[in-house]
């Protein structure tokens, strides 16, 4: 990733927007601009963080943001996709809820903050596309994934907040599904959105939710849940 950082703030000459339309430049430099427009599609994981961790003070808002891409990351693993391209995604999904608590301001007025930052139009339409209300509609991958992984991230955690031990490793399908007919638990989250989400990866719910789950355990300390007398990382 060092290396990937260096070469994203290398300079290059300024040889105009278009170095691949018709000019007078050399061909060192219009492959040098041509470099410039890949190095600026990449951001790393730890870029992705500093931005989050920018607009977004609160624990609770952050570790949401790691919950998700906890299962956001577990399936591109699975899928074999880009794992650090779906963790940026993940990350930054809600970085401007702090700012922009009121809808439909997110998180269609975070997306310019994105685009100035240098975050890949690709990540930009995804996070678009996870509030329906935008008009954005999910076609990729990971469009699909991060809408079906959000709401219920934010579930799995309230699941695991009345547990005794206030564990994800204590939470289980049946329980969950329980909870999701219960309208009074968590219910700032959308079950609708849970299962459509399921439905639009084409996979069962209970399947989705065992994913998530275990996805959820594998980083239970950073995101808080590992339970009473553990210290989160």
């Amino acid at each position: 990733m060092e290396a990937r950082s260096q070469l994203r703030h290398r300079p290059f000459p300024d040889v105009g927007a278009d170095p691949c339309g018709p000019s007078k430049i050399t061909i060192t430099q219009r492959f040098r601009a041509a470099l410039r427009c890949v190095v600026m599609m990449l951001m790393t994981r730890s870029e992705a963080w500093d931005i989050l961790c920018e607009f977004t003070k609160s624990d609770s808002l952050r570790r949401h943001a790691l919950a998700v891409e906890a299962c956001v990351v577990a399936y591109a693993r699975k899928l074999g996709e880009d794992e650090e391209k779906w963790s940026v995604t993940a990350l930054l999904h809600d970085f401007d809820w702090e700012i922009h608590p009121d809808l439909p301001d997110h998180p269609t007025k975070g997306e310019p903050i994105l685009a100035e930052r240098g975050v890949p139009e690709d990540i930009r339409r995804a996070i678009l596309s996870h509030a329906d209300f935008t008009g954005v509609p999910r076609v990729t991958p990971l469009e699909k994934t991060l809408f079906a992984c959000d709401e219920l991230a934010g579930f799995l955690t309230a699941c695991s907040y009345v547990k005794p031990g206030r564990s994800i490793a204590e939470v289980e399908v049946d329980s969950v599904r329980r909870k999701m007919k219960d309208k009074g638990f968590a219910r700032q989250v959308n079950r609708d959105d849970i299962r459509h989400g399921a439905e639009e990866l084409g996979i069962p719910l209970e399947q989705h939710i065992a994913f998530c789950i275990e996805a959820m355990r594998a980083r239970a300390g950073e995101l808080g849940l590992a339970g009473t007398g553990q210290t989160a990382g």
